[in-house]
């Protein structure tokens, strides 16, 4: 059952096999992909989805950053809840918030992702005033916590592997795919790590493009003074194409 109401896109979910990772319980990648398409159906409820700005004014959405907060990953076919909101309108950036609630309404993960607007034919940033997005009446958000700053001066002392870009990996833009960063970055653990550990924060920026057959290189670095926590550093030659930084228990 799905509704869109005061801005709101409210979506009933099972969490299929295609969701869980070898916990038996959603992955963290997957939550991502979760709360990635739930926001696309709600952009589609308030006619401002990736067709319609590609169709009507030859422009397309960039997601910038995401940041995840979990609370406890569902299990494998556990009913939940997905409500996605707009919660700003800041001419150029929008922020939304998502939250996952189970069956009995406690919430499971809230996420906050940042998105722009670029134009098709120069990559110019596009004023989300001009276009048909919400401007007013934003509902209160559930996770606004501020984008952290990442460390960047990663060394080769820090690579921990390789991969190069497979078709696999490529989305309807002819890039790499958001969640496959994502699941890239998350394998600089073992899974007997992830089996041990419970991750709670994931927060990602999108910095770069890359494309079928380039190779991308990954960095680690865990964090000097903070125990439980890692930054992950993609590079594609000497563009850094993703970043992000890990928090567990």
């Amino acid at each position: 059952m799905t509704t869109f109401e005061n801005l709101t896109f409210t979506s009933g979910r099972e969490v299929s096999s295609a969701f869980i990772d070898s916990s038996v319980r959603m992955g963290v990648a997957q939550s991502v992909l979760l709360v990635q398409d739930n926001l696309t159906e709600c952009f589609n409820a308030m006619g401002c989805d990736g067709v319609i700005y590609r169709e009507k004014f030859n422009d397309f959405w960039v997601f910038t950053k995401t940041k995840v907060h979990f609370l406890r990953r569902p299990d494998w076919r556990e009913i939940v809840t997905a409500k996605t909101f707009p919660i700003d309108n800041a001419g150029l950036r929008t922020h939304v918030n998502t939250e996952i609630l189970d069956g009995n309404g406690c919430r499971l993960l809230v996420a906050n992702q940042e998105a722009c607007v670029l134009s098709l034919e120069n990559h110019r940033p596009q004023k989300l005033t001009e276009l048909p997005y919400p401007k007013e009446n934003f509902p209160a958000p559930v996770f606004n916590e501020p984008f952290e700053r990442f460390p960047s001066d990663f060394t080769e002392d820090e690579f921990v592997f390789e991969q190069i870009i497979r078709s696999c990996h490529i989305d309807m833009s002819r890039h790499m795919n958001n969640i496959e960063y994502i699941r890239l970055a998350l394998c600089v653990f073992d899974d007997d790590f992830l089996q041990s550990h419970e991750i709670t924060d994931l927060e990602v920026h999108y910095t770069g493009e890359s494309r079928e057959r380039q190779l991308l290189k990954v960095f680690r670095r865990d964090d000097a003074v903070t125990q439980g926590k890692t930054y992950v550093h993609i590079k594609e030659s000497d563009r850094c194409v993703f970043e992000c930084c890990v928090r567990y228990a």
